[in-house]
């Protein structure tokens, strides 16, 4: 292995190790500072792991913790990613799971404020924030990320729906047990939570690449043979500058194909020029990327 290929690859184990630190200390935050306090409950599996320990506090003569229940939760969810997803992408996303739930027994609460509307917001936004990076970054945080992906497979439903089915749950369980007050609130909290991830990171958002190489075979070969999506190739493209021979390629990749196809370009051409753009929308054949 050469030395830019590890270079790569420790940039590559970085970026996605901070990512989940930083969405573990983003949700313990959220709450031990917000939701707890405020008794709101968060989305995802997050929210039923608080209705757990709501129900235990109550009917139970023992407490079930919710950062112990998070992580037990995401444990069926963690093998079903496992074999339906990739295991690149499972390792990562124990690794979130496991430092979220340390991180909320670790970081003490703290009361800031009561107010059921300023924890529903600032709960909201930065957990959202932590968990845009993490998927920025092309790891997931489990729960209903992972489920959402395999279910989409098994029913064509979109995330926005599996989203809203689970999420409306936790809203319904925090009337019951807090009171339809609480739950109004849960309500805004969650879709506080969704704006914000949306705005940092859409999840299935699709990028347009160009790039311009003197050695396109090999970053053909390796978007091929890694993420098997088309390509245009632009032939007799000459450098304005150096005057030279170059060949420009066009893809579409989804936003999780982005830390992939960074790493092929750099390993094949470290001095090819790559441009980046969202795209509105593809028609046409393009196949949904599912992460490894």
């Amino acid at each position: 292995m050469s030395q830019l290929e590890k270079l790569s690859r420790r940039h590559y184990l970085i970026s996605k190790l901070s990512a989940a630190f930083l969405y573990a200390l983003a949700v313990a935050v959220a709450l031990n500072f917000f939701w707890s306090p405020g008794k709101i409950y968060a989305s995802g599996i997050t929210g039923f792991a608080q209705i757990i320990q709501s129900v235990s506090e109550r009917f139970m003569p023992f407490t079930l913790s919710t950062s112990v229940m998070y992580f037990v939760l995401n444990i069926p969810l963690f093998i079903l990613g496992w074999c339906k997803i990739g295991h690149r992408f499972t390792i990562f996303t124990i690794i979130a799971v496991l430092l979220g739930s340390i991180m909320m027994r670790v970081i003490a609460p703290i009361k800031i404020t009561y107010d059921p509307i300023i924890c529903a917001l600032f709960g909201g936004v930065i957990n959202g924030v932590g968990t845009g990076i993490a998927l920025k970054s092309g790891i997931s945080t489990g729960g209903l990320d992972v489920l959402g992906i395999i279910l989409r497979k098994k029913t064509g439903k979109s995330f926005g729906q599996i989203n809203i089915f689970f999420n409306l749950i936790i809203v319904i369980c925090a009337g019951f047990v807090f009171g339809w007050t609480r739950a109004l609130y849960t309500a805004l909290n969650i879709f506080v939570n969704g704006r914000v991830i949306d705005a940092v990171y859409t999840q299935h958002q699709k990028m347009q690449v160009f790039i311009v190489t003197e050695h396109p075979k090999h970053i053909i070969e390796g978007i091929q043979r890694k993420m098997h999506r088309g390509i245009t190739i632009f032939h007799d493209v000459e450098g304005a500058y150096s005057h030279t021979e170059k060949t420009v390629l066009m893809t579409i990749i989804d936003r999780y194909d982005m830390f992939d196809i960074y790493n092929i370009v750099i390993q094949s051409d470290p001095y090819a020029f790559m441009s980046v753009s969202e795209v509105d929308k593809v028609y046409g054949r393009f196949k949904e990327q599912k992460p490894v």
